[in-house]
């Protein structure tokens, strides 16, 4: 069982606790900070104990004399990132190409910036499942787990064995041209803006 830290109800009750924290691990007392930021021991007795909700201007001074980005103060109320787990033996996505290509998407995860990252296992069992290049938005990391094939990119082709890899701007053509050993495993991380199946 994941167990998640419960939060603040007050802002500056958790920013308080940020800023004590900050400044007892660079060991400075109370003093020294009040000193680099030319506010007052009580001013920063009070914004520690959450009883005051500090300014902008002051929280920017605070940041300042601790040397920290002025977010990291704010960091218990930022969006919460999640983790995706996916368990073996269980398909999320599942889609095949012809009897002999199997894709299986291994999650997903998108980003605060609307990023969407998904990696995807991709098993060719027939000589005949080369498909036709195909170009979208995005990167594209591709390891060769199992066989032997040759990759385009653009106008390069890459002679591929196990433990290879190629990292690309997927926007160029790509895709397997030749599968010289099978059956061919590999494993792809593909950054996309919208929903599109692993290719």
């Amino acid at each position: 069982m994941i167990v998640k830290k419960a939060r603040d109800p007050l802002l500056h009750g958790a920013i308080g606790r940020e800023v004590r924290a900050f400044r007892t691990r660079y060991g400075m007392k109370v003093g020294d900070l009040a000193v680099a930021t030319n506010l007052s021991i009580g001013m920063l007795s009070k914004i520690e104990n959450g009883d005051i909700s500090p300014s902008l201007s002051t929280l920017q001074a605070i940041s300042r004399g601790l040397a920290i980005p002025i977010t990291w103060l704010v960091r218990p109320f930022e969006v919460e990132r999640t983790a995706v787990f996916s368990k073996a033996g269980i398909d999320r996505v599942q889609a095949s190409g012809s009897a002999g290509q199997h894709h299986k998407s291994l999650g997903h995860a998108a980003a605060s910036n609307g990023l969407l990252v998904e990696p995807c296992m991709i098993s060719l069992t027939r000589e005949n499942d080369v498909f036709p290049t195909v170009g979208h938005q995005g990167l594209v990391f591709l390891y060769l787990l199992e066989g032997e094939m040759a990759y385009r990119h653009g106008t390069d082709v890459y002679r591929m064995t196990p433990g290879d890899s190629l990292f690309y701007d997927a926007a160029t053509q790509h895709g397997a041209e030749e599968l010289a050993r099978l059956p061919v495993r590999c494993l792809t991380l593909m950054t996309r803006r919208q929903s599109r199946r692993c290719e």
